[in-house]
């Protein structure tokens, strides 16, 4: 053991014995109760950030943590390999995409080694390879088969930077999820969706009841709020001249539906060229729906000038055969409900905007309820009305019933004469996932015009392989190449084409940690049984940006596996951890700020341990760290955070430098000891009560980094106190306490603690050893040193067992030579003890 903490030189020792011995590879052999520790699987960007060292570090504490409590772990890592910047890689720079990305992954992994994470490497995956995409084809296939992807001409979001669709998701206040200053534009296009809708009920569910105790909050919230779900009923509008042209809305409010004073279709509603067709202002609610149709749906959201084009065309109200305006307007969304709305100003603040700005009448039916004293005076409240109500005397059968039971009865009434039905409705759309480049898993249906069928790939044939061959600098390489689109239909055998489009890159993302149990299977995407062992995720780290794009898709797809018979549940991650961002002095780090951090310059310089350790210390995992770079004299960046772990660190192996023989020669537990020794070991064991705490109640990492470094000041006291003795009680309380400090390093920085572990005289390595554990009675104060107050302020300290009751905690502080000197002769009015706290005694 050298002298001198040497970062380097432990790390590069240690990264290669576990390498060479898979140190960490899941054993899979049922002799240890399982855990599954997950984090995101990144982007293969280039280089790895702070961001990534951050999440990583989190979830390889956790890994650490539970083998040591004597879990059979599995932590895989893989890439999230297809995407976007590959293919704009291949535009810019002439590189084939998956040379690009494999060159990429190849240096982010060397850089994830660097740093020691304890990863299972014998499971990784790169989603961009055909060996893992060729399941994404086969599910594909077989929820096409079961009718839950389907195929149909659709207005979607387009990104004009990305040149491609966007899911409703990824479109989130009307700009795209990749270049959040861009405005997502609609177009229509034949698309391929998901029928994730069928799952939305199950979705709800999952969060009001097996996500509620392991997901954050916030995350629960925003899915809540994403699926959306509203509860209403829909009515059937037909237009006066053509009745067998229905127009039907959804309302959560049916029981306003007699003070309706238009009827509003989106734009985008399927009706809309039918209605232009019989439009007597057609030319201009053509132009008005054409300039709506080219806004972002966030500006269309937000917009608060409400504005529409009135058809000149009118419906039938179907329960009072009022006859009604039809407008369209820009408030009114395709994406929620039918499409068409009732507009009912007098209940409604956006529709009460609407008519008065454009002349349509305004008239109350809903008032406020009727009390139930007989003489008190009746509040009647302003327009519009919001709130439950009765209705009035021009509502027709339902006149004076309370508002929900009047839903109720004319949900009924609609029902019973088939122009209505109650409804659920949710802002949760179907998912397309077509997209219009080509570096993502090719679409694996035919077209074939000979029969008119669109058909799926012939299993056998999977998987449908990228060319390597594509020329990037056509406008659609897919389509362009002279071979990829070529094949034989399936049904007829004649000359058909392959589908162009290629899968949404979070399909690669749904399932991939299904593929870590079972890696290498290659008759199916997983078997069932290794699933089963490993599943659910027990603990999944990552950003909360995620929270409803991914972590919406992957539920869904998990109960959509479920239901083709893969697996047999449907909520796949028990517990969730996001990550708070890390900025850099108080700004957000990006290339074109140029403020990026180096995870490597700061490997290079502090060792991998010591920029865990910082970035852990920081703050609590969920909270957002700063980071702060500083530059000295030389013009040099210094990273103080990352400078003070690695001292820390120094401090830890000098410390055992100087006991490290006299340890190795001191076996077993001292069976008495001195004062010192007695308090280095209380100091061992609180520590190891804390540590442990803070593992198991909300993953308080940076208390762990705290305990750690407290107890080292501890055993530095107890060093102070021994000197160079060769008492053997002495060496055998010191070694108690480096080894508990060792373990309780270890998930933080398992580099110097695994060498630490060696040199204290371990024959095993320190990944087969188990946490420390705490005997409470070691752990137990000698004494409790309690405050005695009088009339609030302090006036002496009493020492008392650490079990002392409340009356004798009480008579100890009366009897105190300070305080009975300071109430001689005054009346004590009360005594207020707070147990083991503190004594506060009321004189007058």
């Amino acid at each position: 053991m050298h002298e001198k903490y040497q970062p380097r030189v432990v790390e590069e020792k240690w990264q290669r014995i576990w390498r060479d011995e898979q140190a960490f590879a899941a054993r899979d052999d049922g002799t240890r109760p399982r855990y599954y520790m997950l984090e995101m699987l990144p982007y293969p960007s280039g280089r790895i950030h702070l961001g990534h060292v951050r999440n990583y570090s989190i979830g390889d504490a956790v890994a650490w943590y539970k083998r040591l409590r004597g879990y059979d772990v599995l932590h895989p890592m893989g890439w999230d390999a297809f995407g976007l910047p590959a293919e704009n890689a291949a535009i810019k720079q002439g590189a084939r995409p998956d040379e690009w990305t494999l060159q990429n992954i190849a240096t982010m992994r060397a850089q994830l080694e660097r740093l020691g994470f304890s990863y299972d490497w014998s499971r990784e995956i790169a989603t961009c390879r055909p060996d893992y995409y060729r399941w994404n084809q086969w599910m594909f296939i077989q929820l096409f088969k079961r009718g839950l992807v389907y195929r149909k001409r659709s207005v979607v979001n387009w990104c004009p930077k990305c040149q491609t669709s966007l899911a409703n998701e990824q479109a989130e206040g009307g700009f795209c999820w990749r270049h959040e200053e861009t405005p997502v534009e609609q177009r229509e296009l034949e698309q391929w969706f998901i029928r994730q809708t069928d799952y939305a009920e199950e979705l709800l569910t999952g969060i009001e009841g097996a996500l509620r105790d392991g997901w954050p909050g916030h995350v629960l919230k925003r899915q809540r709020d994403w699926i959306g779900r509203s509860e209403g009923a829909e009515a059937d509008f037909p237009l006066a001249d053509a009745p067998n042209v229905k127009i039907r809305i959804f309302t959560t409010r049916l029981d306003t539906i007699y003070g309706a004073n238009a009827v509003i279709v989106a734009p985008e509603h399927p009706l809309m060229a039918t209605l232009l067709e019989r439009s007597p202002f057609s030319d201009k609610v053509a132009a008005f729906v054409e300039r709506v149709r080219a806004q972002p749906l966030r500006e269309r959201a937000e917009s608060r000038e409400k504005e529409g084009a009135d058809t000149g065309l009118q419906v039938i109200n179907p329960f009072n055969d009022e006859r009604l305006p039809v407008w369209t307007a820009n408030f009114a969304l395709a994406q929620y409900g039918t499409g068409a709305l009732m507009s009912v100003p007098a209940h409604d603040e956006r529709d009460f905007e609407f008519s008065r700005k454009y002349g349509l009448p305004i008239r109350r039916v809903v008032w406020d309820a009727v009390p139930s004293d007989p003489k008190a005076t009746l509040k009647v409240s302003t327009i519009p009305f919001l709130g439950e109500g009765s209705l009035g005397a021009d509502c027709g059968p339902f006149a004076g019933m309370a508002s929900d039971a009047a839903r109720a009865a004319m949900a009924t009434y609609a029902e019973e004469r088939g122009f209505g039905k109650r409804t659920v409705v949710y802002r949760l759309r179907d998912w397309g996932i077509s997209r219009q480049r080509a570096w993502g898993t090719p679409i694996p249906m035919i077209h074939c015009d000979a029969c008119g069928t669109i058909s799926p790939e012939l299993e056998e044939n999977l998987p449908v392989v990228l060319p390597p061959d594509l020329d990037f600098s056509a406008g659609a390489p897919l389509a362009t190449h002279p071979t990829f689109t070529k094949v034989t239909c399936p049904s007829c055998g004649a000359p058909a084409r392959r589908d162009t489009d290629t899968m949404d890159t979070f399909v690669d993302s749904n399932w991939y940690y299904f593929r870590y149990c079972d890696p290498r299977n290659d008759r199916r995407p997983f078997d069932t049984a290794k699933v089963k062992r490993w599943m659910p995720v027990d603990y999944y780290i990552g950003g909360d940006e995620h929270a409803v794009m991914h972590l919406i898709y992957t539920r869904a797809w998990a109960m959509m596996m479920r239901d083709i018979g893969l697996i047999d549940f449907g909520e796949p991650v028990k517990r969730l951890l996001t990550q708070g961002m890390v900025i850099l002095n108080g700004a957000k780090m990006s290339k074109s700020l140029g403020n990026i951090v180096d995870p490597d310059e700061m490997i290079r310089r502090y060792g991998a341990d010591a920029t865990r350790l910082s970035i852990l210390f920081a703050a609590p995992p969920e909270r957002e760290v700063d980071w702060k770079r500083v530059t000295d004299e030389h013009g040099d960046d210094d990273y103080p955070a990352a400078e003070g772990a690695m001292r820390f660190l120094a401090r830890v192996w000098r410390l055992t430098y100087r006991w490290r023989d006299r340890c190795r020669a001191a076996a077993g537990l001292p069976e008495t000891v001195s004062p010192a020794a007695e308090a280095a070991r209380r100091a061992t064991h609180q520590a190891i009560a804390r540590a442990t705490d803070a593992f198991e109640n909300g993953l308080r990492l940076n208390v762990v980094v705290a305990t750690c470094m407290e107890l080292t000041n501890a055993l530095y006291d107890f060093d102070a106190a021994a000197g160079e003795t060769t008492e053997v009680a002495d060496a055998q309380t010191m070694r108690e306490g480096l080894e508990a400090l060792t373990l309780m390093l270890a998930p933080l920085a398992p580099h110097i603690a695994s060498e630490l572990w060696q040199e204290l005289g371990r024959a095993t390595a320190l990944t087969e050893a188990s946490w420390p554990t705490c005997d409470p009675e070691l752990a137990r104060e000698a004494q409790l040193e309690i405050p005695v107050q009088i009339n609030g302020k302090l006036k002496s300290k009493v020492l008392v067992a650490p079990d002392i009751a409340d009356a004798d905690l009480e008579a100890a502080a009366l009897a105190d030579g300070k305080i009975q000197a300071l109430t001689d002769g005054k009346a004590i009015v009360k005594v207020i003890v707070v147990p083991k706290r503190l004594v506060n005694i009321v004189i007058r």
